[in-house]
Protein backbone atom coordinates (compact mmCIF):
# COMPACT_ATOMS: atom_id res chain seq x y z
CA UNK A 1 0.00 0.00 0.00
CA UNK A 2 3.04 2.32 0.49
CA UNK A 3 4.40 1.51 -2.37
CA UNK A 4 1.32 2.09 -4.40
CA UNK A 5 1.02 5.56 -2.60
CA UNK A 6 4.64 6.09 -3.39
CA UNK A 7 4.25 5.48 -7.09
CA UNK A 8 1.12 7.53 -7.66
CA UNK A 9 2.76 10.22 -5.67
CA UNK A 10 5.73 10.25 -8.06
CA UNK A 11 3.74 9.98 -10.89
CA UNK A 12 1.30 12.67 -10.43
CA UNK A 13 4.96 15.15 -9.79
CA UNK A 14 6.23 13.74 -12.98
CA UNK A 15 2.66 15.09 -14.81
CA UNK A 16 2.92 17.85 -12.53
CA UNK A 17 6.60 19.01 -13.86
CA UNK A 18 6.29 17.69 -17.16
CA UNK A 19 2.50 19.77 -17.75
CA UNK A 20 4.64 23.16 -16.05
CA UNK A 21 7.57 22.12 -18.76
CA UNK A 22 5.65 21.92 -21.86
CA UNK A 23 3.64 24.93 -20.48
CA UNK A 24 6.81 27.30 -20.47
CA UNK A 25 8.03 25.53 -23.83
CA UNK A 26 4.49 26.94 -25.34
CA UNK A 27 5.62 30.60 -24.28
CA UNK A 28 7.43 32.76 -27.54
CA UNK A 29 8.66 35.94 -26.11
CA UNK A 30 9.18 38.60 -28.63
CA UNK A 31 12.62 39.56 -30.21
CA UNK A 32 13.67 42.94 -31.70
CA UNK A 33 11.75 43.70 -34.80
CA UNK A 34 8.17 42.20 -33.54
CA UNK A 35 5.39 43.81 -34.01
CA UNK A 36 2.26 43.93 -31.38
CA UNK A 37 -1.08 44.60 -31.72
CA UNK A 38 -3.03 45.30 -28.43
CA UNK A 39 -6.85 45.84 -27.50
CA UNK A 40 -7.83 47.11 -24.31
CA UNK A 41 -11.08 47.80 -22.52
CA UNK A 42 -10.57 51.00 -20.35
CA UNK A 43 -12.07 52.80 -17.83
CA UNK A 44 -11.45 57.01 -18.00
CA UNK A 45 -12.12 59.79 -15.23
CA UNK A 46 -11.09 63.07 -15.77
CA UNK A 47 -10.44 65.36 -13.05
CA UNK A 48 -12.88 68.33 -11.94
CA UNK A 49 -10.89 70.76 -13.27
CA UNK A 50 -10.84 72.54 -16.79
CA UNK A 51 -13.42 73.01 -18.97
CA UNK A 52 -13.59 69.38 -20.19
CA UNK A 53 -13.69 67.73 -16.25
CA UNK A 54 -15.46 70.51 -14.96
CA UNK A 55 -18.70 69.24 -16.71
CA UNK A 56 -18.11 65.52 -17.74
CA UNK A 57 -16.45 62.47 -14.89
CA UNK A 58 -15.92 58.93 -15.93
CA UNK A 59 -17.10 56.31 -18.43
CA UNK A 60 -15.48 53.52 -19.96
CA UNK A 61 -13.74 53.28 -23.31
CA UNK A 62 -11.65 51.30 -26.33
CA UNK A 63 -8.15 51.26 -27.64
CA UNK A 64 -6.08 49.79 -30.01
CA UNK A 65 -2.41 49.94 -29.69
CA UNK A 66 0.40 48.52 -31.55
CA UNK A 67 3.53 48.24 -29.97
CA UNK A 68 7.14 47.94 -32.22
CA UNK A 69 10.31 46.18 -29.65
CA UNK A 70 13.58 47.37 -30.30
CA UNK A 71 17.07 46.26 -29.16
CA UNK A 72 17.70 47.35 -25.16
CA UNK A 73 14.23 46.70 -23.85
CA UNK A 74 13.34 49.98 -25.68
CA UNK A 75 10.02 50.24 -28.29
CA UNK A 76 8.05 52.59 -29.57
CA UNK A 77 3.72 52.48 -30.78
CA UNK A 78 1.04 53.76 -31.84
CA UNK A 79 -2.27 53.99 -29.76
CA UNK A 80 -6.20 54.73 -31.15
CA UNK A 81 -8.61 55.57 -27.99
CA UNK A 82 -12.28 56.11 -27.91
CA UNK A 83 -13.67 57.28 -24.43
CA UNK A 84 -17.59 57.78 -23.17
CA UNK A 85 -17.19 60.04 -20.34
CA UNK A 86 -21.11 61.09 -18.81
CA UNK A 87 -22.36 64.45 -18.06
CA UNK A 88 -21.08 64.98 -14.42
CA UNK A 89 -24.63 66.24 -13.48
CA UNK A 90 -27.09 64.59 -14.81
CA UNK A 91 -29.86 66.97 -12.89
CA UNK A 92 -28.48 70.10 -14.11
CA UNK A 93 -27.04 69.31 -17.78
CA UNK A 94 -25.27 72.00 -19.83
CA UNK A 95 -27.22 73.55 -22.65
CA UNK A 96 -26.37 72.64 -26.26
CA UNK A 97 -26.14 75.64 -27.25
CA UNK A 98 -22.81 76.00 -25.39
CA UNK A 99 -20.62 73.64 -25.60
CA UNK A 100 -18.11 73.75 -22.59
CA UNK A 101 -19.05 77.14 -21.42
CA UNK A 102 -17.85 78.97 -24.64
CA UNK A 103 -21.06 80.12 -25.95
CA UNK A 104 -24.62 81.65 -24.40
CA UNK A 105 -26.93 78.96 -24.65
CA UNK A 106 -28.87 78.57 -27.45
CA UNK A 107 -31.49 75.57 -26.92
CA UNK A 108 -31.98 75.12 -23.00
CA UNK A 109 -34.26 72.12 -23.69
CA UNK A 110 -31.41 70.02 -25.52
CA UNK A 111 -28.29 68.96 -23.37
CA UNK A 112 -25.41 67.13 -23.86
CA UNK A 113 -25.50 63.45 -22.02
CA UNK A 114 -22.03 62.88 -22.51
CA UNK A 115 -18.09 63.72 -23.73
CA UNK A 116 -16.74 61.40 -26.37
CA UNK A 117 -12.79 61.74 -26.12
CA UNK A 118 -11.44 60.00 -29.47
CA UNK A 119 -6.93 60.54 -29.23
CA UNK A 120 -4.48 58.99 -31.52
CA UNK A 121 -0.64 59.65 -30.59
CA UNK A 122 2.40 58.49 -30.32
CA UNK A 123 4.49 56.17 -27.91
CA UNK A 124 7.94 55.47 -26.27
CA UNK A 125 8.52 52.74 -24.31
CA UNK A 126 11.73 51.67 -21.55
CA UNK A 127 10.84 47.94 -20.74
CA UNK A 128 12.29 45.61 -17.94
CA UNK A 129 12.72 42.04 -17.97
CA UNK A 130 11.86 41.43 -21.31
CA UNK A 131 13.39 37.68 -21.04
CA UNK A 132 10.87 36.78 -18.57
CA UNK A 133 7.27 35.83 -19.11
CA UNK A 134 6.09 39.50 -16.67
CA UNK A 135 7.50 41.97 -18.64
CA UNK A 136 6.90 45.63 -17.33
CA UNK A 137 7.08 48.87 -19.19
CA UNK A 138 7.18 52.64 -18.70
CA UNK A 139 6.20 55.18 -21.43
CA UNK A 140 5.81 58.71 -22.40
CA UNK A 141 3.49 59.69 -25.28
CA UNK A 142 2.15 62.78 -27.43
CA UNK A 143 -0.95 62.95 -29.94
CA UNK A 144 -4.07 64.86 -31.02
CA UNK A 145 -7.52 64.73 -29.43
CA UNK A 146 -10.74 65.13 -30.83
CA UNK A 147 -13.57 66.19 -28.86
CA UNK A 148 -17.46 65.81 -29.36
CA UNK A 149 -20.58 65.63 -27.59
CA UNK A 150 -24.05 63.37 -27.95
CA UNK A 151 -26.81 65.29 -27.18
CA UNK A 152 -30.13 64.25 -25.39
CA UNK A 153 -31.73 63.82 -29.40
CA UNK A 154 -28.92 61.42 -30.61
CA UNK A 155 -27.15 64.21 -31.85
CA UNK A 156 -23.42 64.95 -32.32
CA UNK A 157 -21.83 67.90 -31.52
CA UNK A 158 -18.44 69.01 -32.39
CA UNK A 159 -16.29 71.85 -30.52
CA UNK A 160 -16.58 75.09 -31.80
CA UNK A 161 -13.01 75.68 -30.12
CA UNK A 162 -11.49 73.30 -31.88
CA UNK A 163 -9.94 69.90 -31.21
CA UNK A 164 -6.89 69.59 -29.02
CA UNK A 165 -3.71 67.85 -28.20
CA UNK A 166 -2.19 65.45 -25.35
CA UNK A 167 1.08 64.40 -23.44
CA UNK A 168 0.99 61.21 -21.77
CA UNK A 169 2.61 59.06 -18.87
CA UNK A 170 2.03 55.28 -18.27
CA UNK A 171 3.14 52.14 -16.86
CA UNK A 172 2.10 48.89 -17.25
CA UNK A 173 2.68 45.19 -17.55
CA UNK A 174 2.73 41.85 -20.12
CA UNK A 175 1.93 38.75 -18.87
CA UNK A 176 2.64 35.92 -21.14
CA UNK A 177 0.25 32.94 -21.47
CA UNK A 178 0.96 31.27 -24.40
CA UNK A 179 3.16 31.42 -27.64
CA UNK A 180 3.51 35.48 -28.08
CA UNK A 181 0.06 36.25 -26.53
CA UNK A 182 0.18 38.74 -23.43
CA UNK A 183 -2.53 39.89 -20.78
CA UNK A 184 -1.70 43.55 -21.11
CA UNK A 185 -2.35 45.66 -18.25
CA UNK A 186 -1.58 49.23 -18.25
CA UNK A 187 -2.57 52.65 -16.32
CA UNK A 188 -2.28 56.30 -17.87
CA UNK A 189 -2.17 59.78 -17.09
CA UNK A 190 -3.46 62.15 -19.71
CA UNK A 191 -2.84 65.92 -19.77
CA UNK A 192 -5.15 67.16 -22.33
CA UNK A 193 -4.84 70.47 -24.04
CA UNK A 194 -8.43 72.13 -25.22
CA UNK A 195 -9.98 75.12 -25.71
CA UNK A 196 -6.51 76.91 -23.75
CA UNK A 197 -7.25 75.05 -20.92
CA UNK A 198 -5.48 72.11 -19.11
CA UNK A 199 -7.46 68.65 -18.14
CA UNK A 200 -6.56 65.92 -16.35
CA UNK A 201 -7.65 62.20 -17.55
CA UNK A 202 -6.40 59.48 -15.63
CA UNK A 203 -7.23 55.61 -17.01
CA UNK A 204 -6.70 52.19 -16.42
CA UNK A 205 -6.79 49.68 -18.88
CA UNK A 206 -7.23 45.37 -19.30
CA UNK A 207 -6.41 44.00 -22.64
CA UNK A 208 -4.67 41.21 -24.94
CA UNK A 209 -1.56 42.33 -27.23
CA UNK A 210 -0.23 39.47 -29.94
CA UNK A 211 3.07 39.59 -31.29
CA UNK A 212 3.22 38.94 -35.24
CA UNK A 213 6.11 36.55 -35.99
CA UNK A 214 8.71 36.68 -38.85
Amino acid sequence: MTKSLRVLCLTALLGITFNACAHAASIVLPRAGQVGIGIDGQYGSLLKSGGLGDEFGAGPGLAVRLRYRMRYERAIGLSFQTQNLDSREHLRPSPAGAFLGGVQAQDTTNTRDHLVLTLAGFDIFQMFDTRSKSTKWVSAGIGLAQVSSRLSNKDVQYPIAGDGMYLSAGAGLEKFFYRSWAYDLNTHYLAVFHDGKLNHDLQASIGMIFYVAY
